[in-house]
């Protein structure tokens, strides 16, 4: 039946379907009528489902409220305690919330950064020695990891259980225990300078020589005289070193440590690489090669993207387990030679347990954390998937398209 002219026409009404016309569709006053209906139970029903999710949300909590009150207390109060501690003169012997400490406020984290002294010398040493730890092992052990990965997952490969443990058994050894084992191997007179002795070369002093690694290639190249520093480097600075200082690279006690970490991490990282690999499509792969891409191009333009959320998490996770490295740096050198293989962590340990100077210690701890952070956010923006952000701001644009239609 028409009604006003308007050519609306009466839709059946199905089962179930209400009195009054509700099935109508009209291009006017059916169709704004259809609409209002239609909106009606929905707003309602909204109503109440907001109703189930706020009982939801306090089940939820209730539920998660002992794991809150755990963290609370020993994650969330400590680091607040320790915060208070980085502001105050506190040699452990007393309570530092009575009163007695002295509060020096910002002090500590003044001697470190800003103030000429021993505390920022020794602090930026470990910064300069922490950094090319970071530089030389997030890589080296990332690649490496993800080589090892990409071959114990080819089809050709046999036996990869057995390759799984081997590569993976370092990471479960004692960290003590092996570190132990290099100080051994890596001795004057240890099994490296003996094989290294046999194909004609004389070893090191790996221990003991504090000459950074890149003066020592560069004057065993001549160029440069590794005891006499450069004098246009030597007089100027940065941060409280020199520039010669800088850009000595790691020491040769610097290098055993960065060989031991990436021998004892990168089983861990490949197998987070090999279960990623496992559930890329190996249609993809195959459909890359029938198009004419070779092993490495597939590899780079089919599988490496798809790995890019876990390629962020193994970086990250590198990040942050080299700048807190200690327990090879305590065994092996307790960063001798020369403070070359000093690190921020250690020195916290030093500062704390050795001078009893606990504000210093918490305001290193505090100044590591924040170079944790600006680091872990730097390599978030340089892995970021474009793709993706390009793939959602499309989507969105698509929705908005469609409302407004």
């Amino acid at each position: 039946m028409s009604q006003h002219g308007s050519g609306t026409v009466a839709a059946p009404a199905g089962p179930g379907a209400p009195p009054g016309g509700t099935g109508t569709r009209g291009a006017r006053g059916g169709g704004t009528a259809g609409a209002g209906t239609r909106r009606g139970p929905r707003f309602g029903g909204g109503r109440r489902d907001r109703a189930i999710k706020g009982h939801q949300g306090l089940w939820g909590w209730l539920f998660v409220s002992p794991m809150v009150v755990v963290l609370g207390l020993f994650l969330l109060l400590p680091i607040g305690m320790a915060l208070w501690v980085s502001l105050l003169h506190w040699n452990g012997q007393s309570n530092p919330f009575s009163g007695a400490a002295d509060f020096v406020g910002v002090r500590n984290y003044s001697d470190l950064l800003t103030r000429p002294g021993q505390d920022r010398q020794l602090f930026m040493t470990s910064i300069r020695n922490n950094l090319y730890y970071v530089l030389l092992v997030v890589p080296v052990q990332t690649a490496l990891a993800l080589a090892l990965a990409v071959a114990v997952n080819s089809r050709r490969v046999k036996g990869k259980s057995l390759f799984r443990t081997v590569f993976y058994f370092p990471s479960v050894t004692s960290s003590i225990a092996i570190s132990t084992v290099f100080l051994f191997l890596f001795q004057g007179s240890g099994a490296v300078n003996a094989l290294l002795k046999w194909v004609g070369i004389t070893g090191p002093k790996w221990f003991t020589d504090a000459h950074g690694l890149v003066w020592t290639v560069l004057g065993g190249l001549g160029i440069v005289d590794p005891d006499k520093p450069v004098p246009a480097l030597a007089a100027h600075g940065f941060l409280g070193l020199s520039w010669w200082d800088w850009l000595a690279g790691p020491s040769i006690a610097m290098c055993t440590i960065i060989i031991l970490a990436i021998w004892t991490s990168s089983g861990t990282y490949m197998l987070i690489f090999l279960a990623a690999l496992q559930d890329v499509p190996a249609e993809l792969e195959e459909a890359a090669l029938l198009d004419g891409a070779n092993r490495w191009q597939s590899f780079r333009n089919v599988t490496l993207p798809a790995l890019r959320p876990v390629l962020f998490l193994v970086v990250t996770l590198g990040l942050i387990g080299t700048w807190q490295v200690f327990d090879a740096v305590y065994v092996m050198s307790q960063g001798a030679p020369a403070n070359t293989t000093l690190t921020p962590a250690y020195l916290s340990y030093t500062a704390g347990f050795q001078d009893a100077d606990y504000g210093r210690a918490a305001a290193i701890a505090f100044l590591l954390l924040a170079i944790i952070l600006v680091m872990t956010l730097v390599q978030r923006v340089l892995l970021r998937d474009r793709d993706a952000v390009t793939r959602f701001s499309r989507l969105r644009a698509r929705l908005v398209r469609g409302r407004t239609s």
